[in-house]
């Protein structure tokens, strides 16, 4: 048996969709189904069982592990890097995880973590030795902290325990997410509802919208952590991110063409696209000042260095897959998801 916590979320039900493309369904999925948007990223999944977050928890600390588990993603957290209750965010991102990793430690089990690329704060560099740790909220110490635990612990484990720092994610299966969802998941919405999509200013010494990050599409990231399914015995934290940087004007263009591809409408230019309105630039507000990453790039060298040789989706091709699917829940048509491989270009019916 298989276990994925958050595996209603975002990052959480994109693992189970490989499981099952796998053949896997002897998966628990543990979740906290209080927001039930979330019922639409798993209902089509295949799993053998479900848990609540908190009863597995108590389980957790009183009984270990259930008999039987292969391996175990722990994907479940607080995501919004806004909230201001740091005491709620310690409890579910730290404590909670360092009961799991107790868990898998004492039963000899693998687990595969999700850290996150917001510990190295705004200036890097972005590289897991802990030279560029500087986190600026309360979810990005909490993932550096824990990140810092399995350090201090992890050494002694003769089990699996993989931490992977996701970089700036996007895909299928964040409808839920709300502000915290992906630009691609605003700039398409934005632009379907009102023909125009918005940005920030310059800021950070970036002219506007050419603050730059590491944009992943999911379906990556998910075979990213198939690849220490398959390998375990293989530990350490590690970056999960193209290695590219491109600026959110990119995303942007990337998501309106995209649009327009299926609209059958001529393709824009930044230039373009300015002069028309169809882009368009607002001030930061003061709540990420200080905050807010301008650049980021993941150093994929850990990576690489353990045997990963997956070909990742340049950001042209994963919007324009993403799209596609957007735009089928959007009319109500299957919607599809796309896989990274070597020859990037599968697409899967969920």
């Amino acid at each position: 048996m298989l276990i994925v916590t958050g595996g209603a979320g975002f990052i959480g039900a994109n693992i189970i969709v490989s499981l099952n493309r796998q053949g896997r369904n002897d998966v628990l999925l543990v979740d906290d189904l209080e927001d039930t948007a979330k019922i639409g990223n798993i209902a089509n999944l295949d799993i053998a069982d479900y848990e609540d977050k908190n009863r597995f928890l108590c389980q957790l600390q009183s009984a270990g592990l259930p008999a039987g588990v292969e391996a175990v993603f722990h994907q479940g957290a607080c995501s919004d890097t806004l909230v201001t209750d740091g005491r709620f965010v310690m409890e579910n991102n730290f404590s909670y995880s360092k009961a799991m990793f107790a868990a898998c430690t004492n039963a000899g089990v693998p687990m595969i973590y999700a850290s996150s690329a917001a510990v190295y704060g705004r200036d890097g560099p972005f590289v897991e030795d802990g030279s560029g740790d500087l986190p600026l909220n309360a979810y990005a110490y909490s993932k550096y902290l824990f990140d810092c635990y399995v350090r201090g612990y992890g050494s002694g484990s003769a089990s699996q325990v993989v931490g992977l720092r996701y970089f700036n994610v996007y895909g299928p299966s964040e409808n839920h997410k709300g502000r915290m969802a992906s630009v691609a998941w605003h700039f398409y919405n934005q632009y379907r509802d009102s023909g125009k999509v918005r940005l920030f200013e310059g800021s950070g010494g970036y002219a506007h919208g050419e603050q730059r990050r590491d944009f992943v599409s999911v379906t990556d990231v998910a075979a990213v952590n198939m690849f220490f399914l398959e390998h375990d015995q293989i530990s350490g934290i590690y970056n999960v991110g193209t290695g590219v940087n491109r600026s959110f004007n990119d995303m942007a263009l990337a998501v309106i063409n995209a649009c327009r591809q299926l609209d059958s409408t001529p393709a824009l230019t930044l230039g373009e696209a300015v002069a028309d309105g169809v882009i368009s630039y607002f001030p930061m507000p003061d709540t990420l000042n200080g905050k807010y990453q301008s650049f980021t790039e993941a150093d994929g060298g850990y990576l690489r260095g353990v045997g990963y040789r997956g070909a990742w989706l340049s950001l042209e091709e994963g919007v324009s897959a993403y799209v596609e699917h957007m735009e089928g829940q959007r009319t109500g048509a299957i919607p599809a998801i796309v896989s990274s491989n070597s020859d990037k270009t599968v697409r899967l019916e969920k």
